[in-house]
């Protein structure tokens, strides 16, 4: 469970990353569109799990180079936090997979074959009732 603490830091960073991405990080990005889904921060401060979620673009790559520019992220994070904060975190990013888990299992519940319910089925369930 986050503290009220770690909560406001966390969305803190959420927005700010958001806003790198949609203005000082279109080299890396391209053509692609990043959503900062969630972030969430060690209890220290000192780490922040940032979950990135892509449109427009095959996730890896453009994940991998995201990865390999962390560093430049941090930088800008900190340009635009550090008057307000302590310690500028370490950024840990990951890849936000929920929209392909719910694509998933979508996909599995449309393909399930479940037989209609007949009259009698419901005449039945009304006299339980």
């Amino acid at each position: 469970m986050e503290s009220k603490r770690q909560q406001k830091y966390s969305k803190l960073i959420q927005k700010e990353i958001g806003e790198i991405f949609q203005k000082e990080a279109k080299h890396i990005l391209g053509n692609s569109f990043v959503t900062v889904s969630r972030v969430m921060v060690s209890p220290d401060l000192g780490v922040a799990k940032v979950y990135l979620s892509f449109l427009l673009e095959k996730d890896k790559p453009i994940f991998e180079k995201i990865n390999d520019k962390k560093s430049e992220l941090r930088k800008h994070l900190g340009n635009r936090i550090g008057k307000s904060v302590r310690i500028i975190p370490e950024l840990a990013l990951f890849m936000d997979d929920s929209a392909l888990y719910a694509q998933h299992m979508d996909k599995v519940i449309s393909s399930l074959d479940i037989p209609e319910a007949t009259d009698e089925d419901s005449e039945d369930d009304e006299d339980e009732i």
